[in-house]
């Protein structure tokens, strides 16, 4: 062979690792740096994965940092399963004036004042904002109005009107209160704004409030002490480790039960026809009522992840989500 037989080989290599990446599925649990979007690190990891299927399971505000869940090829179908998921943060709230954006980033609304508020008053004040209750968006969000985003309305110094919707605050803890900074843990449904809850404590108190520092520490159950750096993930890929580094398919929706199906059963699953659960009764771990399940993981004996299957009535299911 001619001596440029090795050259001509090296892009055969390089197709190889590109089709080993684009076979790998599931999640990456990033902890976002401040100072980037949601968007600059998916279209980052996209770039060091070479792998267009890369989403997001919730955003994160540029300035927050932490738990940002990215799925990967056919983890990207998940998404469904996971807009409304718990999350917990921890953060700041700085007492003493109001800014447009709800948090340290945007420009005063209020003139600064003292914060006169004793730690046990807003200790007080922050069980009134858990449970069940409206909240209206921040005016600079991501949410539609007349097909623009109010960010955008809002930049333009265009009015923002947003309607309230219904969150839940499952916790509200205040951790430290130097009189001017708040320190505070919080667990909340999906769709809640840690930014509009700080400035409407500060209207609460009269004294006006923003958010001035926010990581998120859980989405479901992708945790901060699971995720990775990107400088971690960039080490991982170029020692053709990623593997160790994402989430597979088969785990997740742990809580959801497991059903082993075989043969025939199997075939039907994957070409998405309904079956009554009574006739597979081979469950991996978990059962309870058939009635209370609405999600069941369908898996091969291999225990390889082939659906979802959502319930539909009585003890029939259809597989919503066949991975093929």
């Amino acid at each position: 062979m001619g001596p440029c037989a090795p050259f001509a080989e090296r892009p055969a290599v390089r197709d190889l690792n590109v089709l080993m990446k684009q076979d790998i599925s599931g999640v990456l649990i990033i902890d976002k740096p401040s100072g980037m979007t949601s968007h600059d690190v998916v279209a980052r990891v996209r770039r060091l994965l070479e792998i267009r299927q890369v989403g997001h399971f919730g955003t994160l505000d540029p300035f927050a940092t932490g738990v940002l869940p990215l799925s990967v090829n056919k983890a990207t179908r998940f998404a469904q399963f996971y807009l409304k998921s718990r999350k917990a943060y921890e953060g700041t709230i700085r007492l003493g004036f109001s800014t447009d954006t709800y948090d340290g980033t945007g420009k005063p609304t209020s003139e600064e004042v003292a914060a006169s508020v004793e730690a046990a008053t807003l200790e007080r004040l922050l069980q009134e904002f858990t449970g069940r209750f409206l909240q209206t968006p921040p005016p600079y969000s991501a949410k539609r109005i007349g097909g623009k985003r109010a960010y955008e309305l809002a930049r333009q110094n265009k009015p923002v009107h947003l309607s309230p919707v219904e969150v839940e605050v499952y916790a509200l803890e205040l951790l430290s209160f130097d009189g001017t900074r708040a320190t505070f843990a919080a667990e909340c449904s999906g769709g809640t704004y840690i930014r509009s809850l700080a400035h409407d404590i500060g209207q609460k108190l009269g004294c006006g409030a923003h958010l001035d520092s926010l990581r998120r520490k859980a989405v479901a159950e992708f945790t901060l002490e699971k995720s990775v750096t990107l400088e971690t993930l960039e080490k991982a890929v170029r020692e053709q480790e990623l593997e160790k580094c994402i989430v597979p398919l088969e785990a997740l929706l742990p809580d959801c039960p497991e059903l082993i199906v075989r043969g025939r059963e199997e075939k039907s699953v994957r070409h998405g026809h309904k079956f009554e659960l009574a006739q597979m009764e081979r469950f991996g771990r978990g059962t309870g009522r058939v009635q209370a399940i609405s999600l069941l993981k369908i898996m091969n004996p291999d225990r390889r992840l082939i659906a979802i299957a959502r319930h539909v009535t009585g003890s029939i299911y259809h597989p919503d989500l066949v991975l093929v």
